[in-house]
């Protein structure tokens, strides 16, 4: 994982490696905006919400944790309002920020990738996870982009999963 200070952004970038799906199969399911709750594990909901903009598309995403300082035991839930900014289907790639959330993100642009393994398709393929974000406060950028790693090899593991047990494809490969 490559990262680094900038002045006034956290900079980084995390590369996960998905052995068996290629990058055609595992594209459609980062390309559903809404249904980053089906991969990433600590995201428990997932949905788009509207706005006044019918231009915009924006998602609610949120995770429970417990509470650790509420003696009651009550779960606090963490949430985000992100916007899509872009989407190419023929890079495989597409770009959100967040724009409102209650974890203490000021500013944030995420960008996801899907690649063939080594240009070739058969190999496998992988997957890109980079931001650039203001610091938060309470964090490091090591702890940080130690999250975006974590993050991302949950993901992978779960999309494979996914695809391993799905009819969507050839997956003779898995065997």
């Amino acid at each position: 994982m490559a990262t680094q200070q900038l002045e006034s952004k956290w900079e980084g970038k995390s590369i996960v490696n998905l052995k068996h799906p290629k990058a055609e199969q595992v594209w459609p399911l980062l390309e559903d905006f809404f249904n980053f709750h089906n991969w990433l594990p600590n995201i428990d909901t997932c949905h788009q919400i509207n706005c006044d903009n019918k231009d915009e598309i924006i998602r609610y995403c949120a995770s429970t944790a417990p509470s650790l300082s509420s003696d009651d035991g009550e779960a606090i839930i963490k949430w985000c309002h992100e916007k899509l900014l872009t989407v190419d289907k023929i890079e495989r790639c597409l770009s959100y920020e967040v724009l409102d959330n209650n974890i203490g993100i000021k500013s944030y642009v995420s960008t996801l990738k899907v690649f063939s393994s080594d240009g070739d398709d058969e190999n496998g393929c992988q997957i890109e996870w980079s931001f650039v974000a203001d610091p938060i406060d309470g964090l490091t950028l090591e702890l940080f982009s130690g999250y975006v790693e974590s993050s991302l090899q949950g993901m992978a593991e779960n999309m494979e999963k996914a695809l391993k047990s799905s009819k969507l494809g050839d997956f003779a490969s898995f065997n």
